[in-house]
């Protein structure tokens, strides 16, 4: 077996269903440009519809290859800025070590992470020094199946702050994930590659103690190479659709709604635009 996904990534494929091709009540535009230095660079802008509030992030990356070397930095609107220094395959036993300072108005913050992975297993440890609070996580694989384990220590509290478990199955077109996290939040999900066309996925969700069940249904379906149709539907009738279009090489543009099934008459609807332009 190649080496699995990290923690994070467990059920990724069921989540991006249900989050890319939509953009409710927001009006995006993203572009990412590189110079011919090789400095890649990131720019997203949004306005919320219903408050007018304008966002905005600008993300730097350069890569030196020879060394094995990352340098990013981002800034948004918050006026946070992150910088993070990345060295892969240089470390003796440890394959990746990353470096990363946030600077906001009111404080500094710094974190730590390492990574390692082989066949069957991913390893990563992370340091957050405002605490400090150690994070770490290990998912092992074998012939498809998937068991990972997540926690993070408070160092000043000595005590957990979180404590999580997975298991799943993963083949070409088929991804299973069941989670527990500290042993009250229960989760799953379901994504299938139905044919080159159609990918649907479902999730469940339910809390100890609560009778509230959250369920949803999403599916994609590519309509041609330049279009795809996205919809998706929850417990809640709240139904989301989302049509993305490439007019063009390296433009892209996503018109998405999101319908109040129980009020339907009353408003309260939705609807959102996004540009991805790439050069």
């Amino acid at each position: 077996m190649a080496v699995p996904p990290s923690y994070s990534d467990l059920g990724k494929a069921a989540k991006d269903i249900f989050s890319k091709g939509y953009g409710f009540g927001l009006v995006k535009l993203d572009l990412k440009t590189k110079s011919q230095s090789g400095v890649e660079f990131n720019t997203a802008g949004s306005s919320n519809i219903d408050t007018g509030k304008a966002s905005g992030n600008l993300e730097t990356k350069y890569k030196m290859k020879e060394l094995g070397l990352t340098i990013s930095q981002k800034w948004n609107t918050d006026n946070t800025l992150t910088t993070e220094v990345t060295v892969e395959d240089q470390v003796n036993f440890v394959e990746k070590l990353t470096f990363c300072c946030c600077f906001l108005p009111s404080k500094k913050s710094g974190k730590m992470k390492t990574g390692y992975k082989r066949d069957y297993v991913n390893l990563g440890c992370d340091v957050d020094f405002e605490g400090p609070i150690i994070h770490a996580a290990a998912v092992l694989g074998y012939d498809g199946w998937l068991a990972g384990y997540q926690m993070a220590f408070d160092t000043a509290k000595s005590k957990l702050a979180q404590n999580n478990f997975a298991l799943g199955y993963k083949t070409g077109d088929f991804q299973l994930h069941t989670n527990v996290n500290d042993g009250t939040e229960f989760g799953g999900s379901i994504y299938q590659k139905v044919n080159d066309e159609l990918e649907t996925a479902v999730t469940l969700a339910w809390t100890a103690g609560s009778n509230n069940t959250r369920f949803g249904i999403a599916a994609k379906y590519k309509l041609d190479k330049e279009s795809s149709l996205s919809a998706k539907v929850n417990n809640a009738s709240l139904i989301g659709v989302g049509y993305t279009q490439s007019l063009r090489p390296g433009v892209k543009v996503t018109l998405s709604a999101l319908i109040d099934g129980k009020n339907f008459n009353a408003g309260g609807h939705k609807v959102g635009m996004g540009f991805e332009l790439e050069a």
